[in-house]
């Protein structure tokens, strides 16, 4: 089991989520609404420090819990589908995901995801 975190912008959450939809075994993913910064790097190959922006960017945040034969397609989908090739496009991490309990039936691990 692995659990995926995406930062993408407001903007893709729409299109994001469509595309996820449409994942065969992808059972659910959860969002909120999230505000941070990133360092601003410089693209032409200078060596000088990263300019840090105290700008709070809007964002939305993903997780998905899902099985871990799935986690290279819900990657995929999201870098793919929230792409502009503009600054703060976002992020994607891949966790591993120890234990999962379904409340309502008490299942767990796999099957409770």
């Amino acid at each position: 089991m692995k659990m995926v975190i995406a930062f993408i912008k407001k903007n893709k959450f729409d299109e994001v989520m469509l595309a996820l939809h449409k994942i065969e075994g992808l059972t659910g993913a959860s969002s909120s609404e999230v505000h941070g910064f990133g360092r601003d790097r410089s693209r032409n190959g200078a060596v000088r420090e990263p300019e840090i922006s105290l700008e709070y960017i809007p964002h939305i945040k993903l997780e998905i819990a899902c099985h871990s034969e799935l986690v290279n397609q819900v990657v995929s989908v999201i870098k793919e589908t929230a792409h502009t090739g503009l600054h703060g496009d976002g992020k994607i991490y891949v966790l591993p995901l120890e234990q999962s309990v379904r409340i309502r039936t008490g299942e767990q691990g796999e099957n409770a995801i």
